[in-house]
């Protein structure tokens, strides 16, 4: 279980405050209005925002001072931050080692990796010589061989087409499935928070608050919501 014991995380002059939990194995869309805190909370979460006041943690230990490498945690942003002087291997290695020097068991979780994602073939391949769907299956990779608890999903596949982004939203439900990792991700589309999540944090007016139903927050939204959403 993920627990947000009160919680404050401030960014800048802005504040939010989470007092909530999510169950191991969840699937959580967190969702609200542009500029309510989605993205802090989830960095946060990750340690690359430091909560000012209240405890983190992941089942029974504590990890709100841990620093990000320590976390059972593995992020995906919406630039999925791939190296353009590196190959599509040599990217996800990066998941394993900072230095990308691996052993050959190592070696094999990265084609493992790569085929997983469908690019069993094109792993000598730099991003420019990959379509934008190729370079977010590479950022899945790398973040599958990282073998985390937790997946945040910071909108990395909002660039791509209705039809691309629905499939890789499709490839990550069955990873978090068959690995029974936690998932926790940043939303503004509804369709894609009812398409692979059960449960969603609203995230409004300086507040992240518990998870509900997904379907039953997005069919009765609260006011702040509502107003977003149209």
């Amino acid at each position: 279980m993920l627990k947000l014991n009160s919680c404050l995380i401030a960014n800048g002059a802005f504040e939010l405050h989470a007092n909530l939990y999510v169950e191991a194995g969840s699937s959580v869309a967190v969702i609200g209005p542009s500029g309510a805190g989605k993205s802090t909370l989830l960095e946060a979460i990750a340690g690359f925002r430091e909560i000012s006041q209240g405890q983190l943690f992941w089942k029974e230990g504590e990890i709100t001072k841990q620093v990000p490498g320590k976390r059972p945690i593995a992020m995906l942003f919406q630039d999925g931050n791939l190296f353009p002087h590196l190959t599509a291997a040599q990217n996800v290695a990066l998941g394993l080692r900072p230095n990308g020097r691996l052993s050959k068991p190592e070696q094999e979780q990265v084609t493992a990796a790569l085929s997983r994602v469908g690019l069993a073939a094109m792993g000598e391949r730099k991003p420019a010589e990959l379509s934008g769907g190729q370079q977010s299956r590479v950022a899945l990779a790398r973040v599958l061989v990282q073998h985390r608890n937790l997946l945040l999903l910071d909108e990395p596949f909002a660039a791509l087409g209705p039809a691309l982004k629905a499939e890789m939203l499709d490839l990550v439900a069955e990873l978090i499935a068959e690995t029974g990792t936690t998932l926790l991700m940043v939303s503004h589309d509804p369709q894609d928070a009812r398409r692979i999540t059960s449960q969603a944090i609203l995230v409004a007016n300086g507040s992240a608050h518990p998870p509900a139903e997904t379907d039953q927050l997005l069919n009765n939204p609260p006011p702040a919501l509502r107003e977003y959403l149209g």
